[in-house]
């Protein structure tokens, strides 16, 4: 996607290419039921490694509740979501990069691409681009766990349901993507995005299901930490409620990306987290592509 096409193409989708997408991936039924990893209540202090953890001890501390539940195709939806209510939106946004194993291209252009694309559908006044992760599901399709079992291979997808960060590892990142810059003093108003993307083609075998945003209260959140070798991190690990909302987009191609909220220092905003998991699809055929995308992370702030 060439530099000044991201507000085209978010001006072209509110204009009916929602409603022409929609109409191409009729096909699909109107929900799904499928099982999604909950973190089992009473867990308070949550943990997981993202790497072998030290003297052989647990990956993890805390149980999981995968619950069946119903997933809409949000497609399907009469009025499509949009990132101010529901937290989440699906853009026809092409991108010009043809490799994303190519770690170049990615960080040269297509960070330059998504930061315009993230300054688009916000309506914020600038967005820098800080990560990037590319995922694939494991041949053979194994249990959907947090991805991260084996050293050395590529990231599997998240079973997971989370949100990237927590109310303080949110107001916290601000700092480290802007340290010591005059801007940072002026800013009123932060919040954090992830535009994710298929690499390859149409994902046809392990989707990613997003919470309603709105169903979501702060009790059904619990903090809980992602250690790395040298540091670790902080996101919201989530306990079922039968008031959650969950849906998915049928096979999101390459040329579509999927803009969802992951904080928004703005207290009073609808949307402020956004849970999210892969999960498998139901009677996927056995010869369906492995799923491979790419999520990038992306601080975004308001005048």
């Amino acid at each position: 996607m060439r530099r000044g096409n991201a507000s085209r193409a978010i001006n072209s989708f509110a204009a009916g290419g929602a409603r022409a997408c929609n109409a191409r991936m009729s096909q699909h039924a109107p929900s799904v039921s499928a099982r999604l990893g909950y973190l089992e209540p009473g867990c308070s202090h949550p943990y997981e490694y993202a790497y072998p953890p030290p003297d052989g001890g647990p990956w993890h501390n805390g149980g999981y509740d995968h619950r069946a539940v119903s997933i809409a195709d949000a497609r399907a939806s009469s009025t499509p979501p949009s990132l101010g209510q529901e937290g989440y939106a699906l853009l026809d946004a092409p991108s010009s990069v043809a490799d994303f194993r190519d770690e170049t291209a990615v960080r040269q252009v297509y960070y330059a691409e998504m930061a315009e694309l993230a300054r688009a559908a916000t309506g914020a006044a600038r967005a820098y681009v800080f990560d990037h992760l590319v995922r694939r599901r494991e041949p053979g399709r194994p249990a959907l766990s947090f991805g991260r079992r084996v050293a050395g291979r590529q990231v599997a997808t998240n079973g997971r349901v989370h949100n990237d960060y927590t109310e303080d590892s949110g107001r916290r990142r601000l700092g480290m993507v802007l340290p010591e810059r005059p801007e940072q003093t002026a800013v009123r108003r932060h919040g954090i995005v992830n535009i994710w993307r298929s690499v390859g083609g149409p994902v046809l075998d392990t989707p990613l299901a997003l919470c309603d945003a709105r169903t979501v209260l702060a009790a059904d959140l619990v903090p809980g930490e992602v250690r790395y070798p040298g540091r670790t991190g902080e996101i919201y690990l989530v306990v079922h409620s039968p008031r959650h909302r969950w849906s998915y987009f049928p096979a999101v191609d390459r040329h579509e990306a999927v803009v969802f909220t992951q904080f928004d220092s703005e207290v009073s905003a609808t949307a402020r987290f956004t849970p999210h998991a892969a999960f498998d699809l139901p009677e996927v055929p056995p010869d369906a592509p492995l799923r491979e995308s790419i999520e990038i992370r992306c601080l975004v702030v308001y005048e």
